[in-house]
């Protein structure tokens, strides 16, 4: 089948552009012909949605926003040149699309769209939501499938009118499967939709497969990774304690300032690490320390020790929904009042972890071999 991935934008998240690499991955193995919509936002669009943040009109005012907050095509370019190179050599993508007007897009003439995985169905995150629910395949013949959406909370946070319709858009799918346990009681409770339980693509690869990207990369230092999405004085406390316990030297791949921040400093020191640096950072940690979604199954896939802190902005369901499929709740914490020197000290019974894990591929194979 010639089929079309939904995901969120890629670009400048590493765990977004490594699920979509994934899945492609799959499927192309499979036997399918595959691409990822080059999904862009309209500028109207992604102003609007900036102005909804009420702290930052109070901050900067209407007319400061934009230039404060996003950075121009050409700063984009600038700050995603390395991850961008990875996904030109590895992912297929469209031409541009923007969200406003997916006529480019049907006439690649897919005979599947596949939505998922990542926070496509959070409102919050996805300009657009009604396209992530393929609103604009009405009256086509063609597959509609969910793999492994993930709403990101366990909560519902669609208004009323976006319950309706994408309740009506839903029922159009000829399967879905979601990402989080709790999403199997939000579609049936809100959509009126039944769905299984998935792995992210992610995890459907083997270690060897990532190894593979990174071979140049393998003999990188050890010590404490850390991979923090967002900073806070009790995280930089807690990687202190870590660092001094195991005593490991701590290193990142991280940009060292975000654009927010960058004042007059040269935009290169907000620039993204190439993929291969920082799933290299993985593979040849001693320990690791997250606040990120990925960032935890990278440890996992990587069988290293690991502590992941509860990153509640961005959706803490998804956190326990994984570490709870391989025994692995008490990895999350929530504060630094939770840190112990047993957690830190103590090794994760990988043999366990990893049974686990091919149970959990067979089942969500299984589900990809049957659409």
């Amino acid at each position: 089948m010639k089929i079309c991935i939904l995901t969120q934008p890629l670009g400048h998240n590493y765990g977004g552009i490594m699920q979509n690499y994934a899945l492609q991955k799959v499927l192309k193995k499979m036997g399918h012909e595959v691409w990822t919509e080059d999904r862009r936002p309209n500028k109207e669009t992604l102003l609007i949605k900036i102005k909804k943040i009420p702290f930052v009109r109070f901050l900067f005012g209407k007319k400061k926003i934009e230039k404060t907050l996003t950075p121009s095509i050409a700063e984009k370019d600038i700050i995603e040149r390395n991850t961008r190179k990875f996904i030109k050599d590895n992912i297929q993508t469209t031409i541009p699309i923007y969200s406003s007007n997916k006529k480019e897009l049907l006439k690649y003439n897919f005979d599947a769209y596949i939505v998922g995985s990542d926070q496509v169905w959070r409102p919050r995150y996805s300009y657009g939501l009604y396209n992530y629910f393929l609103d604009f395949t009405k009256g086509l013949h063609v597959k509609r499938i969910a793999y492994a959406a993930s709403f990101g909370v366990d909560n519902w946070e669609f208004t009323d009118e976006q319950t309706k319709k994408c309740k009506k858009f839903s029922k159009q799918f000829d399967i879905v499967s979601v990402r989080e346990d709790s999403g199997i009681e939000l579609c049936k409770s809100h959509l009126g939709i039944d769905a299984i339980h998935v792995l992210d693509p992610t995890l459907l690869l083997e270690k060897e497969d990532y190894v593979k990207l990174i071979e140049s990369k393998r003999e990188s230092n050890s010590g404490l990774y850390t991979y923090i999405l967002d900073e806070s004085q009790e995280k930089n406390k807690i990687i202190k304690i870590i660092s001094s316990k195991l005593n490991l030297i701590k290193s990142t791949v991280m940009p060292e300032l975000k654009f927010q921040t960058l004042g007059n400093n040269p935009l290169t020191k907000c620039s993204l690490a190439y993929v291969s640096d920082w799933l290299s950072g993985f593979y040849n940690a001693d320990f690791i320390f997250t606040d990120s979604f990925h960032g935890t199954i990278f440890s996992i896939i990587f069988n290293k020790q690991f502590i992941t802190i509860a990153n509640k902005d961005r959706g803490i369901a998804r956190f326990s929904s994984l570490l709870k499929l391989f025994g692995l709740e008490n990895r999350l914490i929530f504060s630094i009042n939770e840190l112990t020197d047993t957690l830190i000290t103590n090794r994760i019974n990988y043999d366990l972890v990893n049974k686990n894990k091919e149970k959990m591929q067979k089942i969500s194979m299984d589900f990809l071999k049957q659409i």
